[in-house]
């Protein structure tokens, strides 16, 4: 289904001094364009790692990952291209280059894709306007703003190349309450307004306020949660 994101018995295991640990552990997972996904659960339950593989930035060892009709785990898959284009990530550490302006940190991922410098900047501005960030705070450089604004500014770096999918690992760990309020009410906006998929990892259940659909993990395993409206 092209509007579909969908995980088949993914799993994933990594060796450490004490043995083999199973960080995910035969995952079903199905997420839309539109709606908002939110998998809640305590440190070390393994949903950053599922989060990894969606985004391609690790491999199941077992199982399939088919993005709105595209399986990145075949074997020909262009991931490189797969993460610059179709996914966005917004990480709780911001992961921002603190030597760099709000500006350039978003110009940055449309210089890898060869976007022209007009544009580049032109987008930058208005993603970064659109999060709230004034002509001011553009040229501040990123180790110089708060927490919030950090994190408004890599929502507006995820934005950059007009992805399909955000992917979101606890966007408001960070953040005070009021500040995790706003980040989260932007990201719900991403889906309901842009069409994103967007799928949050989190341990706050307060988020699911705005899922639409909601699983729960633990200990690598992953159980549907019933969302009321």
């Amino acid at each position: 289904m092209r509007d579909l994101l969908e995980v088949k018995n993914a799993s994933k295991s990594y060796r450490v001094k004490s043995g083999e640990v199973k960080a995910v552990d035969g995952v079903d997972l199905m997420a839309r364009k539109g709606e908002v996904t939110v998998i809640v659960g305590p440190s070390g339950s393994g949903k950053t790692t599922l989060l990894y593989l969606i985004g391609s930035l690790e491999r199941p060892d077992t199982g399939e990952i088919n993005v709105f009709g595209e399986n990145i785990c075949r074997p020909n898959a262009d991931l490189i291209q797969y993460r610059r284009k179709r996914v966005g990530f917004v990480f709780q550490m911001f992961n921002l280059i603190s030597a760099l302006t709000a500006l350039e940190n978003v110009v940055l991922p449309m210089d890898l894709e060869g976007i022209s410098p007009a544009e580049q900047h032109r987008r930058a501005e208005e993603l970064l306007q659109r999060m709230g960030i004034d002509h001011r705070l553009q040229k501040a450089k990123a180790n110089r703003m708060s927490g919030g604004e950090k994190q408004r500014v890599a929502i507006a770096r995820a934005l950059a190349n007009d992805p399909d999918v955000i992917l979101a690992d606890e966007p408001t760990g960070n953040l005070d309450s009021a500040t995790g309020k706003v980040v989260v009410d932007i990201l719900a906006g991403l889906a309901r307004r842009d069409g994103k998929c967007v799928l949050i990892v989190t341990h706050d259940e307060g988020i699911l306020q705005v899922a639409d659909w909601a699983y729960q993990m633990r200990d690598g395993r992953l159980k549907g949660m019933e969302v009321r409206g």
